[in-house]
């Protein structure tokens, strides 16, 4: 059974028909298994009595997506719908505007209830508005991405980990359960086709070509659940003691499957807890992948100036503002930080492994972003660029851990003010000589060699 408050109701119809399909529109969560709002979905279904069809909007563009991050997606969903064939259950794929492709289906085939996916960015939130001007049936939310859901943790914005740490926590216990199998579901007049070629799905968008897709990490469900149980049984022993290095290669690379839904945090979870006693590397990946992931969803959910600097805490705009004139050594544009052609050889390697991979190692991401604060005019200029670079080449961009790693890096979100120093006023500061006595950087360095000729400014 699932948990009711797991689930919101977002539209009551008061005498709604419910002959007519049971359709969830996926969205976040795209993933047969471990999928809460897909289980909801189809005892809808079973109590109605109705059949159960699968949505999927593709929008043509995507806030600054690019063939990577779509690439990976459409290949994970070309697995999720033959997972759902084997479940006898329709999954269609639709292209255009996600509000009005949606709304025209539910329409045309009369649908008589609608289930959604939790997502806390502003333009899933406009989409779902959208959609709910234009139908008039049953509408309800599932929140399948976070273990303890977003509005049930809490229903305000949390001032850092410590506040929301011990509200997840109590409730963990409650919520940390496997979610039930998805059963083969009976037969309706809906056909079941698979997916065009991804190839072919590519070709019909407006997104940029020149980030390529990448090979070394496979997308999917399946590829995701390997690369988690390699992680627990190979990696997770050590990741309290050489997480921090990037030389070490103890990241366990689940961020773009957790992004995509092509995994569940939940059932990660539950097999560090089946395969591992308690220890300070479990506790130290669990606070990541619980507190932390769901602290970013969070901070989105509530506070709707997430992606610009409007977000940060009234106290670090202040240290920032007392400091906007100082003097700054150097001045990178978005283009220069772009190539990787800053006078920092560390910052240069981040950058060109973020580029040339999909990823960057966590403990330098956050070097990475505040370099772009101390070498912009602005922390408004530093955040968009960050948020540009950072969306345009990572596998899990436009994502709330992105969002919530950029704000605390520039500007104090979730964190404490520091000793006060130019620039950066009392924000946290890193800096070269620091990084060079966590880990052997030129090792780090030469694994990113460098770009062509730079041009600078």
């Amino acid at each position: 059974m699932i948990d009711q408050r797991r689930i919101r109701i977002i539209q009551t119809i008061k005498n709604s028909a419910q002959n007519g399909p049971v359709v969830y529109w996926m969205s976040r969560d795209q993933r047969v298994e471990d999928n809460w709002a897909l289980y909801y979905a189809q005892q809808t279904a079973r109590k109605q009595n109705q059949p159960l069809v699968v949505l999927f909007a593709l929008a043509p563009d995507f806030i600054g997506a690019t063939l990577r991050q779509y690439g990976f997606m459409l290949r994970g969903l070309t697995e999720t719908a033959q997972n759902l064939t084997k479940k006898n259950i329709p999954f269609y794929l639709l292209i255009g505007s996600p509000a009005k492709v949606i709304a025209t289906w539910l329409q045309t085939n009369s649908a008589s209830t609608l289930i959604i996916d939790f997502d806390p960015l502003k333009i899933k939130a406009l989409w779902k508005k959208e959609l709910l001007q234009k139908i008039k049936i049953p509408c309800y939310e599932v929140d399948a991405h976070n273990i303890v859901p977003c509005w049930t943790a809490s229903t305000k914005l949390e001032y850092a980990a410590y506040t929301i740490r011990p509200k997840i926590q109590r409730l963990l216990s409650e919520f940390l359960l496997p979610v039930p199998e998805i059963s083969v579901h009976p037969a309706s007049n809906f056909f079941i086709r698979p997916l065009p070629p991804v190839t072919d799905l590519l070709a019909q968008l407006k997104v940029d070509t020149t980030v390529s897709e990448i090979t070394w990490l496979k997308p999917g469900s399946k590829a995701g659940k390997n690369t988690a149980l390699n992680f627990i049984q190979e990696k997770l022993q050590y990741y309290d003691k050489q997480s921090n290095d990037p030389t070490k290669n103890m990241q366990s690379n689940l961020s773009p499957y957790l992004h995509f839904g092509q995994i569940s945090a939940q059932k990660i979870a539950l097999h560090i807890k089946e395969m591992h006693s308690t220890s300070s590397a479990t506790e130290s990946f669990l606070e990541e992948l619980i507190i932390r992931r769901e602290l970013a969803d969070n901070f989105c959910f509530y506070q709707t100036n997430y992606d610009n600097a409007a977000a940060f805490p009234a106290w670090a705009q202040k240290t920032l503002q007392e400091h906007l004139d100082d003097s700054r050594e150097y001045l990178y544009n978005a283009e220069t930080l772009e190539q990787a052609f800053t006078h920092d050889p560390l910052w240069n390697a981040a950058q060109r492994q973020m580029t040339e991979t999909g990823k960057m190692h966590g403990y330098v991401r956050m070097y990475w972003a505040k370099k772009i604060l101390e070498w912009s005019r602005t922390p408004a200029d530093a955040m968009s660029t960050a948020i540009y670079l950072n969306d345009k080449y990572h596998l899990d961009g436009r994502d709330p851990n992105g969002y919530a790693g950029i704000a605390w890096s520039m500007g104090g979100l979730h964190d404490r003010a520091w000793s006060e120093r130019n620039v950066f006023g009392k924000i946290r500061y890193m800096n070269f000589n620091g990084m060079k006595r966590k880990f052997p950087i030129q090792t780090y360095i030469d694994t990113y060699p460098p770009f062509d000729q730079p041009t600078m400014f």
